[in-house]
């Protein structure tokens, strides 16, 4: 729509070139994020940034589960009539990070007092605009005191001007990209640098709440931030991770969920996983081999990324395929497995020489060729309801024909 919008300059001559430019901004904004941030989009005179803002922000879905988080953690502005006489003050939340606003927005229905800060002030004047728009929950908007600077600076100069006060929480989603535009994988490298602002954030904040890139490597973050004990939660959407979040002040437990089936929530600790026993496939004796009826399963994304690769088989009843290959199976269907589950077709693990499948979903895990290498040594086309596995059994590479069954 914008696209085409946009080659009819000529309609609108009243609106100069900075209006026009503006106009485009609000129409593709709102195009791009309605499905991501329906709230937003049905809200009357609401702003939208540039497009890069729009496409790196938090989504409606994920900010509310953040918000959901302080709930649980007794971070949530609702409070007894005696916690309100003994906390007059009210509950305070400080994002050091507020880009277009979205975590702050649902963060701080929780709290009764809200800090945005921000270096771009373009951003700023948007914020500043879009939180005193009445919406469904906010009938009259919402008092977000909005300030443009760094998240050092504000730190250093407002903070120390106010060094009782103590934010309730402090929540953080550091830039992952370098002065170039390039994608950056430590901690110590985002923007702001939160290893260094660590010392700061412990003596403002009674908890730190920090959003990271699933790119980042989730053990060396909390290695890096030793200091203090964090809880983990890898959030998915549609068995896509949209981003980790590590939460102070917990028990070091690790949650991973998909938004798209939160009763499926799988939650542990990193003893846990590392005590646990899977039992794999040995050559000769394997399930695959020996049973007319074998089930296959697949974690959800979450659980992979957040490493439950054997807590997951033992907590289940499963077996895996192999020490290496995340991919698990039983003889009896498992009910409600967070993840993907299919009927292996075959008794055997080998795609049968001259069978007839023309069409199928091609998938490698743990692998020697890549699915599209696999796809083309057997001929296939893509699409069907047939599903090619191609994994480590016991440490032998194995087809393996199944059906989908969710």
């Amino acid at each position: 729509m914008v696209q085409d919008l946009a080659l009819q300059r000529n309609k609108y001559k009243h609106l100069s070139d900075e209006e026009w430019r503006w106009f485009l901004q609000q129409v593709e904004g709102r195009e791009r994020t309605a499905d991501k941030l329906p709230t937003f989009a049905a809200i009357d005179d609401w702003w939208y940034p540039v497009r890069l803002s729009c496409e790196q922000c938090s989504s409606e879905a994920t900010a509310r589960y953040k918000a959901s988080l302080c709930q649980r953690s007794g971070l949530s502005a609702e409070r007894s009539v005696s916690e309100t006489v003994c906390q007059s003050a009210g509950r305070s939340l400080l994002d050091l990070t507020g880009g277009y606003g979205v975590d702050t927005y649902f963060l701080s229905e929780q709290f009764d007092h809200t800090d945005y800060v921000e270096q771009n002030a373009e951003l700023c004047r948007i914020a500043a605009h879009n939180f005193q728009r009445p919406t469904p929950t906010l009938p009259k908007g919402k008092e977000i005191y909005v300030h443009n600077t760094t998240a050092e600076e504000f730190l250093k100069d407002h903070l120390s001007a106010i060094s009782n006060h103590l934010y309730d929480l402090i929540f953080l989603d550091p830039a992952r990209r370098d002065s170039y535009g390039g994608k950056v994988f430590r901690l110590e490298d985002c923007t702001p640098n939160v290893v260094e602002l660590l010392p700061a954030l412990l003596t403002h904040g009674k908890r730190i709440m920090i959003k990271l890139s699933p790119m980042l490597d989730i053990t060396q973050a909390v290695t890096t931030l030793s200091q203090v004990t964090w809880d983990i939660y890898v959030v998915a959407i549609k068995n896509e991770v949209k981003e980790v979040l590590l939460m102070s002040g917990g028990a070091g437990q690790i949650t991973a969920i998909d938004l798209s089936k939160k009763e499926q929530a799988f939650t542990f600790t990193r003893e846990e996983e590392s005590v646990s026993e899977a039992v794999c496939q040995s050559e000769g004796r394997s399930v695959l081999c020996q049973t007319q009826s074998v089930y296959l399963y697949e974690p959800n994304a979450a659980i992979l990324k957040a490493g439950a690769y054997k807590l997951v088989a033992q907590r289940f009843g499963l077996q895996k395929l192999d020490i290496n290959t995340h991919l698990y199976c039983s003889e009896e269907l498992v009910a409600d497995f967070p993840g993907r589950v299919w009927k292996v077709k075959e008794p055997t693990p080998t795609l049968p020489k001259g069978k007839e499948i023309k069409q199928a979903n091609v998938l490698v895990r743990n692998y020697p060729l890549t699915a599209e290498q696999l796809k083309k040594k057997l001929h296939l086309r893509d699409g069907g309801t047939a599903y090619v596995i191609g994994c480590r059994v016991a440490g032998k590479p194995t087809v393996i024909l199944a059906e989908r069954l969710q």
